[in-house]
């Protein structure tokens, strides 16, 4: 009989939080004790999980040294205060946030392209979840990357706006609202109408010209594939649509592959579904919502260039971009190395 643990989930009421209680109900993970853990001012609420009721712990006060594994599904800011506390009290942390992706002491993991890497957690005791956009396109370049290998990426992401969270989702019904009532349009959540619009613009901009979020898939990239000289060009594009992101990648690979041995490859890569038939393409909406595959689709090779490849790629964010992706290392540690 498989041992159970104690487990937390940090943040547990956003919306990569409760992405987390559902997939760990769906998937029977193994638990023991669960604590839900919030901010000051959701402390008291209940939840319901497997249809038993939580009380609603505050971060700021909770005993770590009570739970083997912290999910943290929260922002850098409370990551950055509380996940090293949590570490050093004693359990193992699985962190969303952007805080420790480029840690050398930390893994960055993606449990289908570089499960290895997991045993480095025992240096600090916390392992890093990459972003919602780089998961599933490091999944789907996995194959690829193994079999010829990779030397650029062109990547334009397509992202919705529940990658931003609940106030962005709500944002985005409003404004359409407004906008089909010919009533003026108030930004909040983003810094222009996010409504029937798209702004190639999320996060802040960096000095060279690109945004936080086009840098955190280079930076990301490079250490999951564990490969510094891969050189990646990205643009990152806020969408209005409420879930699911989608990619356009194009690959110049160094050994020539043809769009019929990627199809092969991929077919055979855990994890990825190839969309095939009349529309062999997935959209965010229609496809990816509540799925827990990364689609892939529209593989052609490039008319410019010998060695290159086009690929589409859809996921859902809150649940393989985000959610999924945690739980599926939290369930690799237990299965390699717990007992710790």
């Amino acid at each position: 009989m498989m041992s159970s643990h104690s487990i937390a989930v940090v943040g547990a009421t956003g919306l990569v939080g409760t992405t987390v209680l559902r997939l760990l109900h769906e998937r029977h993970f193994p638990i023991k004790k669960l604590h839900l853990i919030a901010s000051e001012h959701s402390s008291g609420k209940v939840l319901d999980y497997d249809g038993q009721p939580h009380v609603m712990v505050d971060l700021e006060t909770f005993d770590f040294s009570q739970v083997e594994i912290a999910f943290f599904c929260v922002s850098i800011d409370l990551a950055s205060i509380y996940a090293e506390k949590a570490a050093q009290a004693g359990c193992v942390v699985i962190d969303k946030s952007y805080c420790f992706r480029k840690h050398p002491d930390v893994p960055l993991i993606v449990p289908e392209v570089n499960e290895a890497a997991l045993a480095q957690f025992k240096m600090k005791r916390i392992i890093a979840s990459p972003n919602c956009s780089t998961i599933p396109i490091a999944v789907a370049l996995k194959p690829i990357y193994d079999a010829v290998g990779i030397q650029r990426i062109n990547v334009a992401t397509y992202q919705s706006v529940s990658g931003t969270g609940k106030a962005a989702m709500l944002e985005l019904a409003e404004q359409s609202r407004q906008l089909l009532n010919h009533e003026p349009i108030l930004p909040n959540v983003y810094p222009q109408q996010i409504a029937f619009n798209v702004l190639p613009h999320i996060d802040h901009f960096e000095d060279n010209g690109y945004t936080r979020e086009e840098m955190k898939m280079v930076w990301e990239l490079q250490k999951i594939l564990n490969d510094t000289d891969l050189t990646i060009n990205p643009t990152a594009v806020r969408v209005p649509v409420f879930c699911g992101h989608a990619a356009a990648v194009h690959l110049e690979t160094k050994d020539k592959l043809s769009a019929e041995q990627a199809v092969s490859l991929l077919t055979n890569m855990p994890g990825i579904k190839v969309m095939t038939g009349k529309f062999p393409y997935a959209t965010p909406a229609r496809d990816a919502a509540g799925n827990d595959a990364v689609l892939v689709g529209r593989v052609r090779e490039d008319i410019s260039h010998p060695l290159g490849l086009n690929l589409w790629i859809v996921a859902d964010n809150l649940r393989k971009g985000a959610a999924l992706n945690a739980v599926q290392i939290a369930e690799q540690l237990i299965k390699r190395y717990f007992p710790l």
